[in-house]
C-alpha cells in the first residue's frame, strides 16, 4: 500500500461507492489543470429566477451544482441531494432517471460539474434540466474515497436552502486538487476547517476565548468546541495542540508534519463532537476494509 493510500485511510473514507454509478468520461491525467467553474458575471446570474412564475412554482435555471447523494424514488425516479452555488443544498426529484434509456442516468453523477434547473418550493423540488458541464478530471482510487468523504460531511453539516458560495468554490477547488494527487492530509484539513466555519461552529483560532489573549506559539492549548481555544491543563482528556499549530491552521499552512498530525487529531475530535456521536459511514467503511 503506497504512502498516499495510507494517508487517505487515516484521514478520509467513502460513502457507499458501489451505490454510485461511474462518472462520465473525462480528460486524461495529462490534461491541462482545469479551472473551477465560475458563476457568470452578473451574479447569481448563474441562477436566473423566472420573474413571471407564481410564488408557489418558483423556477430556477442554469444553476451550477454537484450531486452529493442519490436514492431511488418510486419505480423509475431518483431523489438527488445536490450542492448548488447560490441555493446551497437542495433535494430534487429526477423523474424517470432510472429508466434504461433516460439521458439523466449518465448525467447525474457525483463529482461532475452540472448546470441544473428545477421548479417548486417544497422540501423536495422537481428537476427540470441537468446538463453536464465537464472540464474536471475524474477522481480515482484514494482520491475517490476522499471525494465521498467530502460529500458525507456536506450532507451532515449543511442545512438545506442556505447558500454557501465560498464553500461551493472551495469544494470545486478541493476536487481539482484531489484529482491532481495533491496531499489528502492537507487538502482535507483545509476543507474541514472551512466547513465548520461556514456552519458557524468554529471561530478565531488565534485568541483564547475567555481571556481574549492572543494564542502564543510556544504554549499548548485545547479547543473547546463551544468556546474556542484555552490554555491546556494536566486534567484535560481532549487533544492538546500547540499554539504554533493553531496559528498555522488559521493561516491555512499545513506544511509542517507536526501541524498535519495535531490538526488531524483536533479535527477528528471537533467533527465527532458536532456529530453528537453519529459515525461517519465513509470512515467506518475504511476501517472495515482494513480488517478484511
Amino acid at each position: 500500500m503506497d504512502e498516499q493510500a495510507v494517508a487517505v485511510q487515516e484521514d478520509s473514507a467513502v460513502t457507499d461507492a458501489a451505490a454510485v454509478p461511474p462518472a462520465p468520461p473525462a480528460a486524461k491525467k495529462t490534461a491541462a489543470r482545469p479551472r473551477a467553474p465560475k458563476a457568470s458575471a452578473a451574479s447569481s446570474a448563474t441562477s436566473r429566477v423566472a420573474s413571471k412564475s407564481p410564488a408557489k412554482d418558483l423556477r430556477i435555471l442554469e444553476q451550477p451544482g454537484f450531486v452529493l447523494h442519490s436514492w431511488p424514488y418510486k419505480e423509475t425516479s431518483l431523489i438527488i441531494d445536490v450542492l448548488t452555488r447560490d441555493h446551497g443544498r437542495v433535494a430534487l426529484v429526477a423523474k424517470g432517471a432510472k429508466r434504461p434509456h433516460s439521458q439523466l442516468r449518465s448525467v447525474l453523477q457525483t463529482f461532475q460539474p452540472l448546470q441544473l434547473g428545477w421548479t417548486g418550493k417544497g422540501e423536495i423540488r422537481t428537476l427540470t434540466t441537468a446538463d453536464w458541464v465537464g472540464g474536471m478530471l475524474p477522481l480515482e482510487k484514494s482520491a475517490l474515497l476522499c471525494g465521498f468523504y467530502l460529500n458525507e460531511l456536506l450532507v451532515k453539516f449543511l442545512m438545506r436552502d442556505e447558500a454557501h458560495p465560498d464553500l461551493f468554490d472551495l469544494y470545486v477547488s478541493t476536487l481539482n486538487q484531489l484529482a491532481h494527487d495533491e496531499p489528502a492530509t492537507i487538502v482535507l484539513r483545509r476543507f474541514e476547517l472551512a466547513l465548520l466555519r461556514e456552519s458557524g461552529l468554529l471561530g478565531d483560532l488565534t485568541r483564547c476565548t475567555q481571556e481574549r489573549e492572543r494564542v502564543q506559539a510556544e504554549q499548548f492549548y485545547v479547543l473547546d468546541p463551544e468556546r474556542g481555544p484555552r490554555p491546556a491543563m494536566s486534567s484535560d482528556n481532549v487533544p492538546r495542540v500547540s499554539g504554533k499549530t493553531l496559528l498555522a491552521m488559521q493561516r491555512g499552512d499545513y506544511t509542517e508534519q507536526s501541524t498535519q498530525l495535531q490538526s488531524k487529531l483536533l479535527m477528528r475530535f471537533l467533527l465527532a463532537h458536532h456529530l453528537h456521536g453519529a459515525a461517519l459511514n465513509t470512515r467506518q467503511i475504511l476501517i472495515d476494509l482494513q480488517n478484511l
